[in-house]
């Protein structure tokens, strides 16, 4: 089945990325430090844009660049579109195919900005408009849920930022290191299964994340409503406290994505909260031995990474068990309903 077997491709993708396009990625760093970029200026949608949400945390705490994520519709249905002066524009699409991604990119490059895609297809619509091009090079990935270009976009998106902030050999030796950890990761193969069959009645949950990680959070909550159906939706643990807290109740079911790091501690006070206050249901998943008593069923990470490449390993438990939470309610893992592998929207 190409979903399993492309959830299973990952390390060796990730592995053959960093072996072959780490100096395309300098190169482009190079080109970027020439210019006097201000700001990021970031367009996606699905899971691309959820590859967004994880620049944004990178690039401002690492290197120092506040990232703006774009609204496509303001170039594709409204009169004027925001100046983009001093600006790095960026496309995420695996396809490259979007009009509306294409149209951003090529406004920025009208307006004279640096603008960079970064895709799976280098003779993309997308790649054509932008003046760079970091190219994903997953090979077809066929599986309507994206996740082996979604862990690409991610760790492309990281040796960028470790190439902006000079290559430095720690950094390095942390990129070199994440293809080992998914693969530690998908180890956790049987026991994603074991906990999905018990959770093949849940029709809806919300799901947590925090940091970098909130992206992982938006990414698994995607994958449930895109194959399980589940109605699913997803807060930042620093969010969830101002209101939506209150629709829990005994036995409801919150899925958590926790790495150790800057935001554990206010996890962690949440989680008491859930189990303890309110008797939610939680299923964590976390290296942290803490976070991980707290939660009724858990998925160990990997240790030792860090915090800031922790989603490109975390999602991997998460595709896994919505994989299996599929095919325990007895879905089509290869053919969600509506759903095409390429969408375009203006």
């Amino acid at each position: 089945m190409a979903l399993r077997d492309e959830i299973l491709e990952q390390p060796g993708v990730l592995r053959g990325w960093i072996e072959t396009q780490m100096q395309t990625a300098s190169g482009i760093a190079e080109a970027i430090l020439s210019r006097d970029v201000q700001y990021i200026f970031l367009a996606a949608r699905g899971s691309s844009d959820h590859a967004g949400v994880y620049a944004q945390y990178l690039f401002s705490a690492r290197n120092r660049l506040a990232v703006a994520l774009a609204t496509p519709s303001l170039f594709t249905m409204y009169p004027q579109s925001p100046r983009l002066h001093n600006s790095l524009v960026i496309g995420i699409s695996q396809s490259g195919q979007s009009p509306d991604i294409v149209s951003v990119i090529a406004e920025g490059r009208r307006q004279g900005a640096i603008t960079l895609a970064i895709t799976n297809d280098s003779d993309s619509p997308l790649a054509r408009a932008a003046e760079l091009t970091l190219g994903l090079h997953t090979g077809p990935e066929k599986a309507v849920a994206a996740t082996k270009t979604y862990t690409a976009q991610l760790l492309a998106l990281g040796a960028l930022s470790v190439a902006l902030a000079g290559n430095k050999e720690a950094d390095l030796a942390d990129l070199a290191g994440v293809p080992d950890a998914v693969q530690s990761a998908l180890e956790l193969e049987p026991e994603a299964e074991r906990i999905a069959g018990r959770h093949a009645l849940m029709d809806h949950c919300v799901v947590l994340g925090r940091g970098y990680n909130y992206a992982t959070a938006q990414e698994w909550a995607l994958k449930l409503k895109e194959l399980a159906y589940v109605f699913t939706d997803v807060y930042s643990t620093a969010d969830f406290r101002h209101g939506p807290i209150a629709i829990v109740e005994p036995g409801f079911p919150v899925l958590a994505v926790a790495p150790q790091g800057a935001v554990l501690a206010d996890q962690l006070a949440l989680f008491s909260r859930l189990r303890d206050d309110y008797k939610a249901k939680l299923v964590i998943i976390s290296d942290s031995d803490q976070a991980l008593s707290l939660g009724a069923e858990k998925l160990r990470l990997p240790p030792g990474l860090s915090e800031w490449l922790t989603p490109i390993v975390s999602i991997v438990p998460a595709q896994l068990f919505c994989y299996h939470l599929t095919r325990a309610k007895g879905y089509d893992t290869e053919n969600p309903r509506m759903l095409h592998k390429i969408t375009l929207t203006e």
